[in-house]
């Protein structure tokens, strides 16, 4: 993912509000400054948007974890020894492949449902098995510390939170959407196929007003951004 992962920041001056979700990622998207600032990713490297957005798909994911506890399942079910080292499983395509990737991304394996449905919903989770999963070139981890502790801090750094004055607790305040957007050719950012690891999301902080776009083009080779 070097080269291809990336996060621009911006302000805004009107309020947020998460019911306008699609309305704001409208209005994103066709602002001329956030416009001249974007690139897609075509055969050989990235290029401007040659063409004005006209929609925008918008999907709000959730987003609600202050802590790593939704990964504690996944060091007593079999997926790793007890050093952290991952297991290797058979795979008929990908001879490499281990049970962290296959719980992942396959409903047929026995440790799926050591993650609730709920939980892989959750933004934390969904940047994890970002990181997990890679690039086209991705040397998989041997032990699941570098994802935990990556995953960590790029939550950390995207997602704002705020302790509640009555309870105490700490809750996050940003809304996270998964983006796509179209020119008058159909689909045109973050890439113009749809792929898994190739994804763009705004990440909403309401009271200072800043939104990040946090974003990946699948690939070989590095890029330049």
């Amino acid at each position: 993912m070097l080269g291809r992962i990336s996060a621009q920041c911006y302000s805004f001056d009107h309020s947020f509000y998460p019911y306008n979700s699609e309305k704001f990622a409208q209005c994103f998207f066709t602002d001329p400054v956030v416009a001249s600032s974007l690139r897609r990713m075509e055969a050989g490297g990235t290029v401007p948007l040659d063409k004005p957005v006209v929609s925008v798909r918008v999907e709000v994911v959730p987003c609600s974890k202050v802590s790593m506890e939704l990964f504690d399942p996944i060091y007593s079910c079999g997926i790793l020894r007890p050093s952290g080292h991952v297991v290797k499983c058979f795979h008929d395509v990908y001879p490499d492949y281990d049970e962290l990737r296959q719980m992942l991304q396959d409903e047929d394996s026995e440790h799926f449902c050591v993650i609730g449905r709920e939980e892989r919903g959750e933004f934390l989770f969904i940047l994890f098995k970002h990181l997990c999963l890679g690039g086209e070139l991705c040397q998989y981890e041997d032990t699941i510390e570098p994802y935990i502790s990556t995953t960590k801090q790029i939550y950390k750094d995207l997602i704002s939170v705020q302790k509640d004055a009555e309870t105490k607790r700490i809750g996050v305040i940003s809304t996270v959407l998964k983006v796509t957007a179209y020119d008058e050719s159909g689909r045109c950012y973050p890439g113009t196929q749809e792929q898994e690891q190739t994804f763009a999301y705004l990440i909403v902080d309401p009271l200072k007003r800043h939104v990040t776009l946090f974003y990946h083009f699948y690939g070989v080779g590095d890029l330049t951004l």
